[in-house]
């Protein structure tokens, strides 16, 4: 394992200060962003009466500046947090129908891929709820924590977050060390724990839906700050009785911007719709409005 970093301290600074100005967008935004447009509408006909000084009449272009274009260059996840502020009830609870259907096409149109409730008749038994951080898992028999960080700068960022001492619902992510791929490696970095259990239909059919939700994919997203991660349901869990509804890795969580302090909060979580395995695993941009 290479744990070598000429500068680690300075890059896991960087991506504190990342987070800290992506929570400063949102609230910029959400407090001056009518504001914004009158100024950036103000300035620019400034800009038209200077460009002809000497001219009789003013040009009359045909001119609709858009939100999209005051904010181009500007951070689209934290757009996107303002477009769900709306959406999301102030209480942690289960989404109804329509504002989840709602909440699904606002993140398949920000994203560019297929995000949905459901999958082949199957739900969970919701899409909004308290995450929590958890553990890595052994990724294969012999595994053991430091295997786990590629460098200083992982270390520093993950190592903390120890290693369950048992496996996975579904067990090893790779049978041997020696089988051990990019994909197995990628899944445990980003895995979800769902509870499962509670989905409705579980109990009468365990084996189908044990199938179904191992290493499904699914779209967390922050709804406070837009920060967001493709990860794979890769354990069962939490229990009813911690109050949280899921739980993500470290990767996971450092990607919602929840990595600090009390290591939860309340999350966005659909099935995606991928069935040629197209879209990678870890943190997402909101496609380019350009």
């Amino acid at each position: 394992m290479n744990l070598k970093s000429k500068r680690p301290h300075y890059e896991y600074l960087k991506n504190k200060w990342t987070l800290r100005h992506r929570a400063i967008q949102n609230n910029f935004w959400d407090k001056h962003g009518e504001s914004f447009k009158h100024f950036a509408l103000g300035s620019l006909g400034g800009i038209l009466l200077l460009s002809a000084p000497h001219q009789d009449r003013l040009p009359t272009p045909n001119l609709i500046v858009s939100r999209d274009d005051v904010l181009k260059g500007y951070d689209q996840n934290v757009l996107l947090a303002q477009s769900l502020s709306d959406k999301i009830p102030k209480q942690v609870q289960p989404l109804d129908s329509l504002g989840e259907k709602d909440i699904a096409d606002i993140l398949t149109q920000n994203f560019g891929f297929k995000v949905t409730a459901e999958v082949d008749g199957i739900r969970l038994n919701r899409n909004y709820g308290l995450i929590g951080g958890e553990q890595h898992l052994y990724r294969y028999p012999g595994d053991n924590l430091y295997a786990h960080a590629d460098s200083a700068v992982d270390w520093a960022k993950y190592g903390d977050a120890g290693i369950a001492p048992g496996l996975g619902a579904w067990g090893y992510f790779s049978p041997s060390q020696q089988e051990f791929k990019g994909v197995d490696k990628e899944r445990e970095r980003y895995y979800l724990a769902i509870q499962t259990f509670l989905v409705p239909g579980y109990a009468e059919n365990a084996a189908e839906y044990r199938g179904f939700f191992k290493f499904r994919k699914m779209l967390v997203v922050n709804p406070q700050t837009g920060q967001a991660v493709v990860a794979v349901i890769g354990d069962v869990g939490p229990s009813e009785w911690t109050g949280k509804h899921l739980g993500g890795s470290p990767e996971v969580m450092d990607a919602l911007g929840l990595a600090d302090g009390p290591r939860k909060g309340p999350v966005l979580y659909f099935f995606i719709d991928d069935p040629e395995n197209k879209i990678p695993l870890g943190p997402v941009k909101v496609k380019d409005r350009a």
